[in-house]
């Protein structure tokens, strides 16, 4: 197709649609189609805000490991030999610096192969069913202009007698290139939505496994620097206000 074509046809649809909206030319529906299409619609919103949001979420996680560990460095800080949970301190430091790696690593690697790249994959493909779409949308507006202008003819006849015949005939080509094509969309769209399922199952196990591994992976590491604190631990509360009450007698935390 020329370029002066293509133009010639853009210009052609672009007219058909104004006066569609102004009720000059009628409009072709299908409410099969709009059924169809709108569900395809819903799960193209839906996955791409799945997409962004489990994104987000591994983006948060490094995040966080990342605010752990310079927490743990600050910490690290005020504990030395000196004093008895220096090693406890120290150990903490370490702990969590293995946290953040094993994020950077593992859980990011996988993370990104099991979930993001596959949800990629599985929304890359709605742009190629949105321009079929489209094409749909202008083979449908040039089958509303040839028929409109049989209509047209009807209502008032050329004196060419030939005019009729041929807009017949380029009205039943552009019907049987529209119906051809909107079939295909009919079948495959409803299809295309019910292969979510299978396609969506192993990425949310891939999720929900990388979260508890995660997860257990903290929750071990750090258990282990639990035998660091005292047995009364329980009673944490109560220290910490002893220790509070202590730092109010002082002179300088007093009115003076």
């Amino acid at each position: 197709m020329s370029f002066l074509s293509g133009f010639k046809k853009g210009l052609n649809r672009a007219g058909t649609t104004i006066m569609q909206r102004t009720g000059a030319v009628d409009r072709t529906t299908d409410s099969e189609f709009e059924e169809e299409f709108e569900r395809f619609k819903s799960l193209e919103k839906k996955s791409d805000k799945l997409t962004k949001q489990a994104k987000g979420y591994i983006d948060s996680l490094r995040g966080m490991t990342a605010a752990q560990l310079r927490m743990s460095q600050t910490i690290g800080q005020f504990y030395d030999d000196t004093i008895i949970m220096g090693p406890g301190g120290q150990e903490y430091k370490k702990v969590i610096e293995k946290l953040d790696e094993d994020a950077k690593t593992d859980m990011d690697k996988a993370f990104r192969t099991t979930v993001l790249e596959p949800l990629a994959r599985f929304c890359s493909y709605f742009p190629q069913v949105n321009d079929a779409v489209k094409r749909r949308q202008k083979k449908l507006l040039d089958y509303d202009s040839h028929r409109s202008k049989v209509r047209k003819l009807v209502d008032k006849p050329s004196e060419d007698p030939q005019r009729l015949p041929r807009a017949e005939q380029e009205a039943n080509m552009a019907r049987e290139m529209y119906e051809n094509l909107n079939t295909i969309l009919i079948e495959d769209l409803p299809k295309f939505v019910e292969l979510r399922v299978a396609y969506c199952d192993p990425i949310f196990e891939a999720l929900v496994k990388s979260q508890l591994r995660f997860c257990q992976n903290s929750y071990e590491e750090l258990e282990g620097l639990r035998h660091h604190f005292p047995p009364e631990s329980e009673h944490a509360d109560r220290r910490v206000d002893d220790v509070l009450q202590q730092m109010r007698e002082l002179s300088i935390c007093g009115n003076f």
